[in-house]
């Protein structure tokens, strides 16, 4: 009996004082996700001391290295079905909201000027259409000089959660390409040209004049010198500038009760703002981790930067999560892990 009594008490010490004495906390997955956890993990060591790395090599990567136990948390943009999860021993949460946009290179095009339907979009990666001078693109860009230039498809080689994202919201408004491509973190691509990660995206379509790509929306504001976002229509029928704020409109369309394991996807939210392609990082973690002080020591680094990097997401045009979510989650690593809900600040080194 005095074993059962001692076993939460070890537990409980473990959970709140481990992160200070924990080697690296090591991370890996989403691209889509890396400016801001960069921004958090910087902040996170000046506040506490801690360490955490992470690996930026694709949601598809980080999922693998997770299930090995290589690594302490995985990042994905794509949740994984809470079955799979319960067949792993896993669980999974949302950390932080952002968008996927698309990206040209179309001489005197400016940032949020060229518009796309989702068809279209469609179209193009399908191939179906080939010239920037299409009828069907000059009918919904009345105001734009498109140029009689070919149109180059750029997507992503690796496994990827903006992939995902990218290919779920075409296979919700386009029925050719739910059936003949489909959705998933890699597909097989109809045409174009492939990159690695959201840099290699973003590298190709900066080289290739008529170049047409999707990133994630920071890696798109960082390179507006050679490349330009544009502006999509949204299931209200509305062309939708990316931002912060129509990230938002999105996400606020959630309902994160009423599914399991927070397994939920933003594409084509409802809203009269509401960007249609906002995507969502999620972390996945062993509920019965290996080393418990490890996992204590991510579950530390996860609170305060829910808790605290509200700034570095924001300055980065990520919507941070709100704080009935922070709740929610909290709730769910106790349930999951028996962690004890204290705020991050408990462990800050002083």
């Amino acid at each position: 009996m005095k074993k059962h009594i001692a076993l939460p008490i070890i537990l409980t010490a473990l959970f709140v004082a481990a992160p200070s004495l924990a080697a690296e906390t090591k991370g890996a997955g989403s691209t889509f996700v890396s400016p801001v956890m960069a921004k958090w993990i910087d902040a996170y060591k000046i506040k506490t001391g801690n360490t955490v790395s992470y690996q930026a090599v694709g949601s598809s990567i980080g999922v693998g290295l997770i299930k090995k136990g290589t690594v302490d948390f995985g990042a994905t943009d794509m949740p994984l079905d809470p079955s799979e999860l319960d067949k792993l021993g896993m669980m999974q949460f949302p950390i932080v909201i952002g968008g996927v946009v698309p990206v040209v290179n179309i001489d005197g095009v400016k940032p949020g000027q060229i518009r796309f339907t989702g068809q279209l979009l469609a179209d193009i990666y399908l191939g179906k259409l080939r010239s920037w001078n299409d009828p069907a693109i000059r009918a919904i860009n009345p105001d734009i000089k498109l140029p009689n230039t070919a149109i180059t498809v750029v997507h992503r080689i690796d496994g990827s959660g903006t992939t995902f994202n990218w290919s779920n919201y075409l296979a919700k408004v386009s029925p050719q390409w739910k059936a003949s491509v489909g959705e998933g973190t890699a597909i097989e691509w109809p045409v174009g040209l492939g990159g690695k990660g959201n840099d290699g995206v973003a590298s190709l379509v900066s080289l290739v004049p008529g170049a047409i790509g999707y990133l994630e929306y920071t890696y798109a504001l960082q390179r507006l010198d050679r490349i330009s976002f544009a502006t999509v229509q949204n299931s209200a029928g509305h062309f939708v500038v990316p931002d912060a704020a129509s990230f938002q409109a999105a996400a606020s369309s959630a309902d994160w009760n009423a599914d399991k394991d927070f397994h939920l996807v933003l594409t084509n939210a409802p809203g009269e703002d509401a960007y249609p392609i906002t995507a969502t990082t999620f972390v996945l973690m062993p509920k019965a981790p290996k080393s418990p002080d490890r996992s204590a020591a991510v579950i530390d680094f996860m609170r305060w930067s829910l808790e605290n990097g509200k700034p570095q997401a924001e300055t980065l045009n990520y919507v941070p999560l709100p704080a009935a979510l922070i709740d929610q989650i909290e709730r769910y690593w106790q349930q999951s892990l028996g962690t004890p809900t204290v705020s991050a600040s408990a462990t800050v080194k002083r």
